[in-house]
């Protein structure tokens, strides 16, 4: 059965959404009660929650297309078979002239390779590092050549100046505002051994 969702406010989904998270994670022991409204008044949440065009029950074509991409598997499951007898799994090509015999344990390893470990970050290189950039570089032949370093503009005191800029955009936590009384507070004097 098609059901067709009221209109949502974002907004409202996302604070639901944010809200159900911090109490999975507070019964599962991850975080503390304290920690919740420190989360919570983070500049960006870093919770958001999309919701593209709505369908409507007569759009079947939308209907069809939401329903592939839900069930679309990283791998296509028309060109895999499992020959019993041998435990392998034969993968043809896209255009059906070639297939790899892998073990069945080998071909299981492959798809789990898709899933990154817990706390693994997915890297993407842009620009001077990049595939095209790096392989331009190799075809011209400066492949091992190291980008000149631009030295800093400006003097040591605008760079401390930064630091608690960039806390606050790295971490969304002001260092310079007293946790107690919310006021801000000054540098004094560095304590070193």
């Amino acid at each position: 059965m098609f059901r067709v969702a009221p209109s949502l406010k974002l907004k409202k989904l996302e604070a639901i959404l944010r809200l159900k998270v911090f109490k999975m994670l507070m019964a599962k022991g991850k975080i503390t009660a304290e920690m919740i409204p420190m989360l919570s008044s983070w500049w960006h949440s870093g919770f958001n929650v999309f919701c593209g065009n709505r369908i409507s029950p007569q759009d079947e074509t939308a209907m069809e297309n939401l329903a592939r991409y839900i069930i679309r598997a990283s791998f296509s499951q028309e060109r895999m078979t499992y020959l019993d007898q041998e435990a392998t799994v034969a993968y043809k090509a896209k255009d059906g002239t070639d297939a790899k015999v892998f073990p069945a344990m080998e071909w299981l390893a492959a798809m789990f390779s898709h899933i990154p470990n817990k706390g693994a970050q997915m890297v993407g290189y842009y620009g001077y590092y990049s595939n095209v950039a790096r392989g331009k570089r190799k075809g011209g032949g400066t492949g091992d050549v190291i980008p000149c370093i631009l030295e800093p503009q400006g003097n040591s005191k605008t760079f401390r100046k930064n630091w608690a800029r960039l806390i606050r955009k790295i971490y969304e936590v002001d260092p310079l505002i007293c946790p107690k009384c919310r006021g801000t507070m000054r540098i004094i004097s560095f304590i070193e051994n």
